[in-house]
């Protein structure tokens, strides 16, 4: 059987319900921040129940935003997006496995209703190959994943569709789990291993240099917790590795710099997008409180200048003048004797 033949299975007719999992990869409701509980809860149980995400996808100021779920399940998060999204946005989602996709579609018009507006669409196909599926270029603000890369064989594939799929400034907005070391291919032959996103989990390292060759230079971290796996004969097979579950935000602007780059600029947050008042998170780095200057080095300006959040900052300085790397930033001079870290009271 090959991996696409073993997704389908697996989510198609092995797991009933998230309840089937043998890893506490799948988000609880204690995990979820007060204001998603409403949106989740305005979701058919029959969606819910056959969610198999390991993350909360709800990135903030989506309304308006033509968004793209890739392998969008029986649709739990394309139906809490089209919330966020609102009748002026619009959803699609893609999967492969046509038992989730009867639940997603037969649970349309039920959502529909609910709503007061129609904004979801479930496309049939494979991610790997989303060219073949008609979408056009530059066509989505947002592209979000829950649990889903680590499935398919060409993960790059997907990346690369992702960045071409995008507008300038769009977000790729995703949840996956990861390995702390590169697993043996063997590992890939086991239904259960592979179904339960282990084997096909993705080296932390492997991934940032595979995003970063397919246009997204700077993967930013969200948010991380260590998987737990609930089944001893699970655990055997897969040890010694330790698997993380990772949200990563990654955008499509051209020309970011491989390294945090200090030209002297900050921002400040304003305050203003609905659920994130007080404080505004770009990535598990950069928590910018509302009306304090928060400095940032040249990628994260631009991460916030030319993207859907510009509108909620204010921006100070440019790239005229440059003042090396940022202190703490992973990076640090090749010569000896420079004592970069003390250089700057900048954060990054």
């Amino acid at each position: 059987m090959n991996i696409q033949d073993n997704v389908k299975a697996y989510y198609g007719q092995t797991l009933q319900s998230s309840g089937d999992l043998k890893t506490d990869a799948c988000c609880t409701i204690e995990d979820t921040p007060p204001w998603l509980k409403p949106v989740l809860a305005n979701i058919h149980p029959e969606v819910s129940a056959r969610y198999y995400g390991c993350g909360l996808l709800a990135p903030l100021a989506l309304e308006g935003a033509r968004i793209l779920d890739l392998g969008s399940g029986s649709g739990r998060d394309a139906f809490a997006l089209a919330q966020l999204a609102g009748p002026e946005g619009a959803v699609v989602g893609v999967d492969m496995t046509p038992e989730q996709l009867a639940v997603a579609r037969d649970a349309v018009d039920w959502h529909a209703e609910r709503f007061g507006f129609a904004n979801v669409e479930f496309v049939e196909g494979d991610i790997e190959q989303l060219g073949a599926l008609g979408l056009e270029p530059q066509s989505f603000d947002v592209i979000v994943s829950n649990c889903v890369i680590n499935l398919v064989a060409d993960k790059e594939a997907v990346f690369r569709e992702a960045w071409r799929l995008l507008k300038p400034g769009g977000e790729f907005y995703f949840a996956d789990v990861y390995a702390d070391r590169r697993l043996p291919d063997t590992l890939r032959n086991d239904p259960a291993a592979h179904g339960e996103c282990l084997a096909g989990a993705l080296y932390w390292n492997d991934f940032l240099n595979m995003a970063k060759r397919s246009g997204f230079a700077d993967p930013r971290l969200v948010t991380d917790r260590p998987l737990t796996i609930n089944s001893a004969a699970l655990r055997e097979k897969v040890e010694p590795a330790v698997f993380h579950s990772a949200t990563y935000r990654l955008f499509r602007i051209d020309g970011l710099e491989p390294a945090c780059e200090d030209y002297g600029q900050a921002v400040v947050y304003r305050g203003g997008i609905e659920n994130s008042e007080a404080a505004f998170t770009l990535d598990a780095h950069h928590v910018m409180e509302r009306g304090r200057a928060f400095p940032v080095c040249g990628n994260s300006f631009r991460m916030l200048r030319e993207t859907r959040f510009a509108p909620w900052f204010d921006f100070i300085g440019d790239e005229s003048v440059h003042y090396g790397i940022f202190p703490g930033c992973g990076t640090v001079s090749p010569f000896s004797g420079l004592a970069t870290e003390d250089a700057s009271s900048g954060c990054c």
